[in-house]
């Protein structure tokens, strides 16, 4: 009998320190790669800790073929990685995929930290994020994607040879010459869709939990804070640090401070 060949969703995975340490799973955003979580590893969590860092469906080296959904990636992530009990980190939309798992499998999440999350983004603001999504991003050099990034990105005091030191392992030229980010434009218009839908109930997720927000960040959770200050009470700690939406490169030193005390 004939039919479409099955595509595999395998994602690819990093991983740092023993094997046999406690786990901490870590979930970039859009746009963004596994690798994402390096330093923070390397420096901070893996004397200690086994931190794994897959790549999301649709992102560098895993598969990008659709469908993309929460569903889709969590069982792709869960594939990937078990259900053994972790602390989970989510950056961004990795936060709304971290939370949406404690919800779902809360005896897998031990800790859950949200870093500057995209636990539910109002239409009005994943519209236009998801129109930019749909711009080619290509660059004439590794340079010029590097200042572009800057541009774009509204980066709050990143050193720029961290921000070149990660990207070096998720920009590559094609053909022509142009160096384009390892990641499909499609899903991440497709999770702009996902991240404004509506998330689970905070009284779903009781799990002791560390929110990082960028002072400076375009991503407000204003709109949630006192929701989930409600439903979690004493399991929830808020830290803010001097930074924007990506935290690990704006606040590198105070947000894996504040991690490694919540752990």
């Amino acid at each position: 009998m004939g039919g479409a060949e099955a595509v595999s969703r395998e994602l690819a995975v990093q991983a740092w320190g023993p094997e046999d340490a406690p786990r901490v799973v870590c979930l970039h955003g859009v746009t963004s790669h596994g690798g994402h979580f390096r330093l923070l590893a390397e420096d901070w969590l893996a004397d200690t800790h086994r931190v794994v860092a897959p790549d999301l469906l649709g992102h560098g080296w895993s598969p990008w073929e659709p469908p993309w959904s929460i569903d889709d990636q969590l069982a792709a992530i869960v594939a990937a990685v078990g259900e053994e009990p972790a602390a989970w980190i989510g950056h961004s939309y990795g936060g709304r995929l971290a939370f949406e798992l404690a919800a779902r499998t809360p005896l897998a999440v031990s800790r859950l930290v949200l870093l500057d999350p995209a636990v539910h983004l109002p239409p009005h603001v994943a519209l236009p994020a998801a129109e930019s999504a749909r711009k080619e991003r290509a660059y004439p050099s590794f340079e010029d994607a590097i200042d572009r990034r800057y541009e774009e990105s509204q980066l709050h005091g990143a050193p720029r040879e961290l921000v070149e030191a990660e990207l070096r392992h998720h920009l590559e030229p094609g053909e022509d010459g142009r160096w384009r980010y390892r990641y499909s434009q499609a899903s991440v218009v497709a999770a702009y869709s996902e991240m404004a839908s509506a998330p689970p109930t905070f009284e779903r997720v009781r799990t002791p939990t560390l929110v990082v927000l960028g002072a400076q960040s375009y991503l407000s959770y204003d709109h949630l804070l006192d929701g989930h200050r409600q439903a979690l009470g004493d399991l929830l700690t808020v830290v803010t640090v001097d930074g924007g939406h990506t935290v690990l490169w704006d606040a590198l030193e105070q947000t894996a401070a504040a991690i490694v005390g919540f752990l």
